[in-house]
């Protein structure tokens, strides 16, 4: 099976820009960016509550925990958000939460209720799609946060951390390698 496809900044750009035409714009944003930025799974995405991210005084948080009910193979994990998220969520906050309590998910499908992680993952695909990357999935985000990290040199051990893997070959996987990426490499001789 083919893995998911991983984006440059560029087409990053280019995703965000179709998410600012769609009907739900600041949370398909929102969405997005917490694949690429926190390197969650659609389920993940589509389990998180407003109190996960959000304080008791509507402050984005510096980091949450998924329980084990929220992640994936019932363990449980720090979330840290870095400040490309934060930004987002701030603005998310203030454009769609409203009065909402922590208790209620955080995105809010278009009949009213939560996401399941189905209808999280076809959002991907249907952003994704419609952005013109046909081989992109609901784990593109992810793949791009865990090669975009390793690129920038950290540690597979730490990646596997942030991305919930008990096994450092799992996150190995994940990594993509381009052209660009292996002739930097060979110049840091």
């Amino acid at each position: 099976m083919a893995q998911a496809q991983t984006f440059s900044d560029t087409q990053l750009k280019r995703i965000l820009h179709w998410c600012s035409t769609r009907r739900h714009p600041t949370r398909d944003r929102t969405i997005v960016l917490t694949s690429f930025y926190a390197g969650l799974r659609a389920k993940e995405i589509a389990a998180l509550k407003v109190g996960d991210v959000y304080d008791d005084q509507g402050a984005v948080r510096d980091q949450f925990t998924l329980t084990a009910a929220q992640a994936k193979g019932g363990k449980s994990r720090t979330v840290w958000i870095n400040r490309r998220l934060r930004r987002q969520l701030v603005e998310y906050r203030d454009a769609v939460l409203g009065s909402r309590s922590t208790a209620e998910p955080l995105f809010v499908s278009q009949k009213g209720g939560a996401f399941s992680a189905n209808t999280m993952t076809q959002l991907f695909l249907v952003i994704y799609k419609s952005a013109g990357f046909a081989n992109a999935s609901s784990h593109s985000g992810r793949r791009s946060f865990i090669t975009n990290l390793a690129a920038k040199s950290v540690s597979v051990r730490v990646l596997a951390e942030l991305a919930g893997h008990s096994s450092i070959q799992t996150t190995q996987r994940y990594i993509d390698v381009n052209p660009k990426q292996m002739s930097e490499a060979v110049e840091l001789l």
